[in-house]
């Protein structure tokens, strides 16, 4: 018969492993400092909004409708003219050299053709070696431009006499979830799945790792100790500190960078628990196959960067190949990004976020029952 579990021995070493935590200066740091640290550099750095982009100015038309189209470019906060000329080769030299993002030449007769009512173009040349910056500032520019030939046509007829045409759609835009399309507001909920998981895995499996080498896993395992208590004992002071970690940079993100938050603090929490304990059942077979911190730490980067990759956070799941996109349902960050942000941004409930939920829920069973196992056949 099964001797059941002892509180007191379980409480003992909880103790133990959070004094341990806790009294070294080391440890506080990297369980207290470099979350925040991460989450604020990670969430100024990992911004893929275009502002303020060096712009190369061909005015060949040197009019009013051309400065006033060049104004309502550097008005919008997206182009800072930084360079002009007078010729295309001038264009084509800053564009070569890189000094530019974009180019914007305006032809001649610019306003002329405008007054008359004929069509008329500008040419905007791009520097396509960032595709990602290259496209959301071509769209940028085709809006600004698009708005103003707009307006100024309709000045035009309405100086004319000429009555608005019924006809045509009238094509509105509107934004949900993030008005300003900002960024930060997507991709800071993405850095905080990432700064969880890898603070997880550097708990567990370089945890136990370190107590092997230093000999007193071996202690512990002759100890009254039971195989279950020493593993929940080695488990929850990291699952305490993985959810400290998460209510912790959860309000430096909402306090410092004012991120929205639409939905549930308890939906998030239960998502948060359930992708803690998958990261820590992660780093727990980490440790199991380590028999170094040195090597702990390369396995478990083995495991973090494929995993950073497929999560969605850099790259949309959705633009990757369907046989990628199939290998990304393993990947537990993938779900929990979905949560994430459709907590802070959707106000996501549980009658929408439940298969992710659920997914996580089996993986953090599946894979804390296998490596409890096999650290215990390791141990032993």
């Amino acid at each position: 018969m099964t001797a059941p579990l002892s509180a007191s021995r379980l409480w003992q070493l909880l103790h133990k492993e959070l004094r341990q935590m806790l009294r070294d200066p080391r440890s506080l740091r990297v369980l207290i400092a470099a979350p925040i640290i991460q989450l604020i550099v990670f969430g100024y750095a990992v911004n893929t909004d275009v502002r303020h982009a060096r712009t190369f100015l061909l005015d060949a038309d040197q009019t009013v409708e051309s400065r006033q189209l060049t104004n309502a470019m550097t008005a919008s906060g997206y182009f800072d003219v930084v360079a002009r000329g007078d010729r295309p080769a001038d264009l084509t030299y800053a564009l070569d050299q890189g000094s530019v993002l974009l180019g914007v030449h305006i032809p001649r007769g610019f306003a002329a053709d405008i007054a008359r009512g004929r069509p008329t173009s500008v040419q905007l040349l791009v520097d396509g070696s960032s595709a990602n910056t290259a496209n959301v500032a071509l769209g940028y520019a085709t809006q600004i431009i698009g708005r103003y030939g707009l307006s100024r046509a309709t000045q035009i007829a309405a100086r004319a006499g000429v009555p608005a045409s019924a006809g045509g759609v009238d094509f509105r835009v509107r934004v949900w979830y993030n008005p300003n399309l900002e960024s930060r507001n997507y991709n800071v909920p993405a850095v905080i799945g990432n700064i969880v998981m890898l603070m997880t895995l550097l708990l567990t499996s370089l945890a136990v790792v370190r107590e092997r080498e230093l000999g007193t896993l071996e202690q512990l395992m002759v100890s009254p100790l039971r195989p279950a208590e020493l593993i929940l004992g080695k488990t929850l002071p990291s699952v305490l500190v993985g959810m400290f970690d998460v209510v912790l940079i959860t309000v430096v993100a909402l306090l410092w960078f004012r991120i929205p938050f639409e939905g549930s603090f308890l939906v998030l929490g239960v998502a948060s628990l359930l992708f803690v304990l998958t990261g820590i059942g992660v780093g727990l077979f980490i440790s199991t196959i380590s028999n170094t911190q040195q090597e702990a730490f390369m396995s478990m980067f083995m495991f973090f960067m494929p995993a950073l990759m497929l999560g969605g956070m850099m790259f949309p799941v959705e633009n990757m190949p369907p046989w990628v996109q199939t290998l990304t349902l393993f990947d537990p960050l993938r779900h929990y990004l979905i949560v994430v942000r459709g907590v802070f941004l959707r106000g996501a409930s549980w009658g929408i976020v439940w298969p992710q939920l659920l997914v996580l829920a089996a993986m953090a069973a599946s894979v804390l029952g296998y490596a409890t196992r096999k650290f215990h056949k390791t141990a032993v």
